[in-house]
């Protein structure tokens, strides 16, 4: 119903951002993570949102951008989860760290989200698991907004893996090591094992 709100920031609690758009303001219900990277009060801002009409409330849920925006749609259509669990995922991991724990399986990344126990992340990997492809977890884009090339980063993240890390605590290395599009797989790995 509606896509995104553009207004100014009147209100910031834990979980939900007031947004006066031309004197109407909407409750905004967002992931912990979104709070913190707001701009302040009386600030514009763009929210892309999500709207869920019950009987009883006309609820909107809001990303910064439309790729947090898609992964939350997959999220509330996983038996279990709903809008306040995919609210508690995206708040405790980002969306691709989200996207690589369902590629790689990593369900005990996913069930760390409050309310999430392993049964419930397994079924989510297990229904979500054919929707993400390699492509969405490990093409990225850097400072400069070029994608940086995936078969490195998928070549470094299988060797950490063969270290005995799990895959996503070796992408989040390889993210936090800030490697540029032209480095090899030895020096993403070798940043990377820095990092951990």
């Amino acid at each position: 119903m509606i896509a995104f709100l553009k207004g100014e920031i009147a209100e910031i609690y834990d979980d939900i951002v007031v947004i006066d758009v031309r004197g109407v303001g909407y409750n905004v219900r967002v992931p912990l993570s979104v709070t913190g990277q707001l701009p302040g009060i009386g600030q514009t801002v763009k929210i892309f949102t999500y709207t869920l009409v019950r009987e009883d409330a006309f609820l909107l849920y809001g990303f910064l951008d439309r790729d947090d925006l898609a992964i939350f749609k997959k999220l509330i259509l996983v038996n279990g989860i709903g809008p306040k669990g995919a609210l508690s995922i995206l708040s405790s991991m980002s969306a691709d760290t989200l996207r690589f724990a369902i590629y790689s399986g990593d369900a005990k990344a996913i069930a760390k989200a409050p309310g999430i126990g392993a049964k419930t992340a397994e079924r989510l990997i297990l229904d979500l698991k054919d929707k993400i492809s390699i492509s969405d977890t490990l093409v990225v884009s850097d400072r400069g907004g070029e994608s940086l090339d995936g078969q490195n980063w998928k070549d470094a993240i299988e060797a950490m893996v063969s270290l005995g890390y799990n895959a996503s605590e070796a992408l989040g290395a390889i993210r936090a090591s800030g490697v540029s599009k032209e480095e090899s797989t030895e020096n993403i790995l070798k940043k990377a094992l820095l990092m951990m």
